[in-house]
């Protein structure tokens, strides 16, 4: 009898809590907490091979138009099947456009020849604003410092983890990148920060970059243009890449 008494006490009192909270939660005027306007812009999602409707494509497997090389000369990569490869020796390509903040997808492909170890295989680079590197490499079965392997921000954070396919297998990263914000007088307002999926696995979680990544020594920041441009980098093996597109995410 004891224990039913209890039983009914505790109903009654989860009653009389879900009575209260109801109450609550009616009270007031829930429309001083929706925002109507303004609404967001509508985009087209993409798919594997099409990208979202507000995209820039920077390379659609046709031509370099929208790339050159360092010295404003036209890019000299190889173009065929769809897809761009490095041609050792002549040098980095950048976008014709400069960026900031933005969301860029590219895919890659180390050679399916395995040639050279650690960071002599398959090595090239995605450089967001010129100076700031996600490392492309042939890390599949092959050891190199951690925060040097692909997917990783060159010298600065090694991936979460190794999501690396096999060697002449088509990979893809998704990029997130904040820029870095300056004062006029050049002193740093708010560091450059970045989020990578690599095959749709993430492993870059919106990491702090310390500044332009550097082979060499400790990293710091200079002021710098708001907007630069996406580089791809000539690091003497024949990285190929495809469906290159990027999204502009504003100044704010």
């Amino acid at each position: 009898m004891q224990i039913i008494r209890i039983l009914l006490l505790m109903v009654v009192g989860i009653l009389s809590l879900t009575a209260t909270t109801t109450a609550q939660q009616s009270e007031g005027d829930p429309s001083l907490t929706e925002v109507w306007n303004p609404e967001p812009t509508v985009v087209t999602p993409g798919s594997a091979m099409m990208p979202p409707s507000d995209a820039i494509v920077l390379f659609d497997g046709a031509d370099l138009s929208n790339w050159q090389h360092l010295d404003g000369k036209a890019a000299q990569w190889r173009v065929g099947e769809g897809a761009v490869t490095v041609v050792a020796g002549t040098g980095d390509i950048q976008t014709r456009q400069p960026f900031g903040d933005v969301q860029l997808h590219i895919e890659w492909r180390t050679p399916a020849v395995v040639e050279g170890d650690g960071q002599d295989r398959g090595n090239s680079g995605v450089f967001l604003q010129k100076i700031y590197e996600v490392q492309v490499l042939d890390s599949f079965q092959n050891r190199t410092y951690a925060n040097g392997q692909a997917a990783s921000v060159y010298k600065q954070y090694m991936p979460l983890v190794n999501a690396s396919k096999k060697p002449g297998e088509w990979q893809v990263y998704d990029i997130v990148f904040a820029a870095p914000r300056f004062h006029d007088d050049g002193s740093l307002v708010k560091p450059a920060y970045v989020t990578v999926l690599h095959n749709n696995v993430l492993v870059q979680n919106h990491v702090e970059l310390r500044g332009p990544t550097l082979y060499i020594g400790e990293s710091s920041y200079a002021a710098h243009p708001a907007k630069q441009s996406l580089l791809l980098q000539d690091h003497g093996n024949p990285v190929s890449y495809r469906n290159i597109w990027i999204r502009d995410l504003g100044d704010d």
